[in-house]
């Protein structure tokens, strides 16, 4: 009986660790770096929602590299609500960034303003890419990814960084 216990909890918490992130170091980095304000959602939660909408809350030539297919720049410096395309606020909307700083204070201004469906995406695009998900640029799927910067780019399991 101890066996079947032991081998049951076992078995559950792996398959609930298989929706997040990977690297332990990454998870651990996540759980300070975010205060866990807005709702988060897995990359592979995400990526089965045909309805979300995505907006993406790095710079400009960070999306420029390379985002996730039919997300909408949004920034991060020079955020502005007003400049968001007219969504209705009940919209399933999903922020994201490089590993989730920034998006989760964009979706704080999402939520303040009223919109009702936000959620983080929770490693943010490095995620994205090292759960082997697509990313295009203004040609197309790509490998290439904005690392951000060097001491962020150790994140990125995946993909061709760019600085």
């Amino acid at each position: 009986m101890k066996f079947l216990i032991t081998f049951s909890f076992v078995v559950l918490t792996i398959l609930a660790c298989q929706a997040q992130v990977k690297s332990g170091a990454y998870r651990a980095m996540l759980k300070t770096l975010l205060s866990h304000s807005v709702p988060e959602v897995t990359v592979e939660n995400a990526k089965t929602d045909p309805k979300a909408v995505f907006l993406d809350a790095r710079e400009p030539k960070e999306y420029a590299i390379s985002h996730i297919d039919g997300s909408i720049p949004v920034g991060y410096d020079h955020f502005k609500m007003d400049a968001l395309p007219a969504l209705p606020k009940d919209t399933a909307i999903i922020v994201y960034c490089s590993v989730g700083y920034r998006s989760e204070k964009i979706a704080e201004k999402l939520i303040a303003a009223g919109y009702t469906n936000v959620s983080n995406l929770y490693g943010g695009i490095f995620e994205w890419v090292n759960e082997a998900q697509p990313i295009v640029d203004g040609k197309g799927e790509t490998q290439r990814v904005h690392a951000y910067s060097k001491s962020w780019g150790v994140w990125l399991r995946r993909g061709k960084k760019v600085y």
